[in-house]
């Protein structure tokens, strides 16, 4: 049964929905910390300080950027299937571990591992579903799978709801033991597609394995495109994670909102939209790209250019309609743009170094992320949170630029020959 849905033609289809629920565990595991703080606290005293709360958040985050461009080194070079349910099978123990914890320093450590395995998923897991997905449905078949990613946000801010029927406890073990099961099914049902350069009979020394390794940093960094495509993920990145992480405490303060009413209406405003944001990004890029070669740069380019209007609501406007609406422009544009980075990247590089290439920006992405969230901490003491949003408008349009202007790909889908 197992080898007949492997050789169907909608497989490829099958990989991505496969795909699109570990996606959902990987965004769900790491945000439910976030929503269960005051859960906690009774049993673990030390997260009442919002100084131990932090470094909770940071650990995960600096691991996990740190480990990206390398965990983008193995996926390209060793099988993927393995990378994504060992992955998933390791934040998934994590998180029923984080069940059992009684101290703050089993917490931190347990969150440092998070992050180290969490970081090896995505860029094995965009890789494999490109290799799936040519052309004709590369954007919209990574569409699908962003959207896992943005329901798994939504979702984990009904962490708390699930605490406060049962237990913080309960909603950790039961999460992190589906995710367990997951992973073993997934055991079955996936399938590498790695046959252009992957040949697991093959067996190769450490050192050649290290040259290869250089070899692909050298031909990325060889890449203009690449340092522009670098640049174009990073700089999103900030305005990105500022609303992630700061747009609750933007609606407190210039809506004069509970916390309890202001991060559901932020978070799930901006998840969501961006959640529709991904499928029209996706649809209209699939179709665009083979009219013409630029087309899904274009759609890209649309997407940010539809955060420059949200960013100018978040820095000046103070009525709860404008900023919902800022907040809603905001994750449609944003998921319009992200949904296209990977099949932006594979129009410059070949199959065998993708996710390479993709470590690596999340590595820039993510750094830029801590150090805006960083930033906007120090910013909100000082009461200027607003304005850095606007200061964050020039930064996008500075990003559009620089890819419209640099970016000119040769083909749809960059091959071992070109």
């Amino acid at each position: 049964m197992i080898a007949k849905l492997n050789e169907k033609k909608s497989y490829p289809w099958i990989v991505v929905a496969l795909l699109w629920f570990v996606a959902l565990l990987n965004y769900l595991d790491r945000q439910m910390l976030s929503t269960m703080k005051s859960a906690m606290m009774d049993d673990i005293p030390e997260l009442a300080k919002a100084e131990n709360f932090g470094l909770l958040m940071a650990i995960f985050l600096w691991i996990y950027a740190f480990m990206s461009p390398i965990s983008g080194v193995i996926a390209d070079r060793f099988n993927r299937k393995r990378i994504i349910i060992g992955s998933l099978f390791i934040w998934s123990g994590v998180t029923m571990a984080m069940g059992y914890a009684t101290t703050f320093n089993q917490i931190y450590i347990l969150r440092g591992i998070m992050g180290f395995s969490e970081a090896f998923y995505i860029p094995a897991a965009l890789s494999l579903i490109a290799d799936y997905h040519q052309e004709k449905t590369r954007s919209f078949a990574i569409a699908i799978h962003t959207t896992g990613i943005y329901l798994g946000q939504a979702l984990g801010g009904f962490g708390a709801t699930i605490s406060k029927h049962f237990s913080w406890h309960f909603s950790f073990h039961s999460v992190g033991l589906l995710g367990v099961v997951y992973s073993l099914l997934l055991m079955f049902f996936l399938r590498e597609k790695k046959a252009y350069f992957f040949d697991p009979s093959k067996k190769s020394s450490v050192n050649h394995e290290f040259k290869q390794m250089f070899k692909g940093l050298g031909i990325l960094f060889g890449n203009i495109s690449f340092w522009v495509l670098l640049f174009y993920f990073a700089a999103p990145s900030l305005p990105g994670w500022a609303a992630k992480n700061w747009l609750p405490t933007l609606f407190t303060e210039t809506l004069h909102l509970d916390m309890s009413l202001a991060g559901p209406i932020a978070t799930v405003t901006i998840s969501m939209s961006s959640f529709f944001g991904v499928l029209i990004g996706g649809a209209i890029s699939d179709r665009w790209v083979m009219k013409h070669l630029k087309g899904r740069i274009y759609t890209s380019a649309i997407g940010l250019f539809l955060t420059i209007p949200a960013l100018f609501l978040f820095g000046y406007c103070s009525n709860i309609e404008t900023i919902i609406f800022g907040a809603i422009l905001f994750g449609l544009g944003f998921g319009i743009y992200d949904t296209n980075n990977m099949p932006i990247l594979c129009q410059f590089v070949a199959p065998r170094y993708r996710a390479t290439g993709y470590g690596i920006m999340n590595f820039v992405g993510i750094s830029a992320g801590a150090v805006i969230t960083e930033f906007l901490g120090k910013a909100v003491d000082n009461g200027g949170m607003r304005h850095v949003f606007m200061l964050l408008l020039f930064v996008v349009v500075t990003a559009i630029v620089l890819q419209l202007v640099s970016l000119h790909p040769k083909t749809i889908d960059m091959n071992e020959e070109e």
